[in-house]
């Protein structure tokens, strides 16, 4: 017993398997069940639409007609190899068919010729409409014979199946020719080699090469200004900005600041880096001077 694939599991088995899918607006709630059971599923079905143009052919297999209402298959696939999804549920598309054909698809086995139409196929199977005259002149596209490939393969592999539950639509009704043009068990073989595979996972974009940061900016210190500079009521933001660097090392001594004029806090607290960066005595005497200024390192103001 294989319960369908929910709407959400189909679109994601088709995509796995690298395919372009097109999702027809309202495809989510488009089915015939109520007019007959869907499921147990059993395998896929591969038919040609008889049509050309992908548009036509999609929203005819999305309504159907006057005689065969939709929708007429699960998925619309284009000669360019577009899976475009069109129904989700119980689909017109396969009618009566042979019972012995429909239990050789479920065993997996070779089939027996389809000489009898009394068992409901559009209960039991997935249906693939392929974009074809199906006179034998319309050809095939290679992106489309692939499209068939991956469709078949990704619902095989979503229900752990094998190509055997593939079959051709000419293979289960008696009086169907589709899909004319190539033969099922040259697909089959296509479909059994492609899910001795892992899935093939569609493309993605390449990832772009990161965008490179500027490189950050070196930091910017204060030049010395000379030690004319610090003198009594000098007033400047590097007099504040020369406070916070002394605090940061450890050698503030104020009790309020610092601030932007220079006082004797200032020069005590300069005194201390001083004698930190190994001066004493009269060297350190709390007045900057070039090489004890450039190693405290006083930013910018």
């Amino acid at each position: 017993m294989a319960p369908p694939l929910t709407a959400d599991r189909l679109l994601a088995a088709l995509r796995a398997e690298g395919l372009q899918v097109v999702e027809h607006p309202g495809w989510r709630t488009n089915n015939r069940n109520h007019k007959g059971a869907w499921g147990p599923v059993h395998g896929v079905m591969i038919h040609h639409t008889v049509t050309s143009g992908t548009a036509a052919s999609v929203n005819l297999c999305f309504n159907g007609h006057s005689a065969l209402p939709g929708p007429l298959c699960h998925g619309v696939i284009a000669k360019d190899g577009t899976v475009h999804l069109v129904g989700n549920g119980r689909a017109n598309h396969a009618g009566l068919g042979d019972d012995d054909v429909l239990q050789a698809v479920i065993a997996e086995k070779a089939l027996p010729p389809d000489n009898e139409a009394n068992t409901d196929g559009n209960r039991y199977f997935y249906g693939f409409e392929a974009v074809n005259l199906g006179d034998g002149k319309d050809p095939w596209p290679a992106a489309q014979l692939d499209a068939i490939e991956r469709a078949a393969a990704a619902v095989c592999r979503a229900h752990s199946w094998g190509a055997g539950s593939v079959i051709g639509h000419s293979e289960w009704q008696p009086g169907k020719v589709d899909p004319r043009g190539f033969g099922m068990d040259w697909m089959r073989g296509r479909i059994g080699a492609r899910l001795a595979g892992a899935p093939e996972r569609p493309p993605v974009e390449p990832s772009k090469p990161p965008v490179a940061k500027p490189a950050p900016k070196p930091p910017s210190y204060a030049p010395f200004p000379g030690a004319a500079f610090f003198a009594v009521g000098r007033n400047s933001p590097v007099i504040t900005a020369m406070g916070k660097r002394l605090v940061a090392e450890g050698c503030g001594r104020y009790s309020v600041g610092p601030g932007p004029k220079w006082s004797a806090a200032d020069r005590n607290s300069y005194a201390a880096w001083q004698r930190k960066c190994g001066y004493s005595g009269g060297a350190a005497d709390g007045i900057p001077g070039k090489t004890s200024w450039d190693r405290l390192k006083v930013p910018n103001a």
